[in-house]
């Protein structure tokens, strides 16, 4: 167990490293590296959030693109101001409460997007966790579809299928970078509290820690609550960094997209979804060229449709290899401390 000592020693260090990191980022990389790298901030945001419910609680659920909409929704509509909704609004009038709030403070409206999913998720919370494993799967795949069927028939409040645009950019590289930090820490606290520790009791054995006397709804519930507060904070910050969203950036591809990541980092496992975010991410940009026609290798040319292939390719034999995923439910100085101790 890490003393409080180092482990304030290490938080300062790993802060100290990233700041100065995103401080120079714009010196060393183009503008465009510089949007993909937000984006992986913003991914490692949904990714360790989503990872707290599905690897750490152990409750199979399918509903990030629901809280993720409903936080970039929520931003949007704090955000743009009146007039720019009249002008935006062209399927329907808006309705007077939506049209009239206007909160240009981006701080506040992003604690706002995280509130309003975390108790959408509160009342999701007691018809959900009355069922488990695959009916607690097609139960929260079902409320996906719902909140995006909902923001597709609902034109007076979302704009319906045109979606909303003009959204503010105030998501700035460095500050996705903030918040992706301060995300990765606030949960990091919360797997290895006395709250993290129930959580991994309800994984490992519901019934057994419910006869030691966790009361597993709520331990089930906060976990439900916290992740779903960070998956808003997360597609508010996709919402401002996008400048517009619609309904279909919020499908069951983006759900299956962090399923793909947190396995493949390792359910259970912080590093894990962070090094599932880069490698998902920036191997899909690294990639990219294979689609282009005009690229070639040799006597090989790029087609449209072969980077899936290849990156599908490549999952498959890391998932061969290491089916626990590559840090398993360890974090990656765990690797660290075995090797010191000649544990292999």
């Amino acid at each position: 167990m890490m003393s409080a000592k180092k482990y304030f020693a290490l938080i300062a260090a790993v802060t100290a490293v990233f700041i100065a990191f995103l401080y120079f980022s714009p010196k060393l990389f183009n503008s465009y590296t510089l949007i993909v790298l937000g984006n992986i901030y913003i991914f490692i945001i949904l990714a360790v959030s989503y990872n707290l419910i599905n690897g750490v609680t152990g409750q199979f659920s399918l509903e990030p693109n629901g809280f993720v909409a409903i936080g970039a929704y929520v931003t949007a509509i704090l955000m743009l101001s009146p007039e720019v909704k009249e002008e935006l609004y062209m399927l329907a009038e808006p309705l007077p409460l939506i049209r009239d709030v206007f909160l240009p403070n981006p701080f506040l409206t992003l604690l706002i997007s995280g509130i309003v999913a975390a108790l959408v998720a509160l009342t999701l919370a007691f018809p959900v966790f009355r069922v488990r494993g695959d009916y607690l799967a097609i139960v929260t795949l079902g409320f996906g579809f719902i909140i995006r069927i909902f923001l597709i028939n609902n034109p007076e409040i979302s704009n319906g299928s045109m979606g909303l645009d003009s959204i503010p950019g105030f998501a700035s590289y460095f500050w996705i970078g903030i918040a992706c930090l301060l995300t990765v820490i606030l949960i990091y606290n919360v797997v290895y509290s006395k709250y993290g520790r129930a959580m991994k009791a309800v994984r490992d054995d519901e019934d057994a820690a419910l006869a030691m006397g966790v009361n597993t709804f709520k331990i089930k519930t906060l976990a439900f609550m916290t992740s779903a507060f960070f998956e808003g904070v997360g597609g508010g910050l996709l919402a401002s960094s996008i400048g517009a969203i619609s309904p279909d950036q919020f499908t069951f591809m983006l759900t299956f997209q962090l399923l793909i990541i947190i396995v493949l980092g390792g359910l259970g496992s912080m590093s894990g979804a962070i090094l599932g975010t880069i490698l998902v991410l920036g191997g899909m940009e690294l990639l990219r060229p294979l689609d282009d026609a005009n690229w070639h290798l040799g006597s090989i040319h790029g087609i449209p449709g072969l980077r899936m292939v290849i990156f599908s390719l490549l999952l498959l034999l890391i998932m061969l290899f290491a089916r626990r995923g590559l840090l398993g439910d360890k974090e990656i100085w765990d690797y660290f401390k075995l090797k010191k101790n000649g544990v292999k």
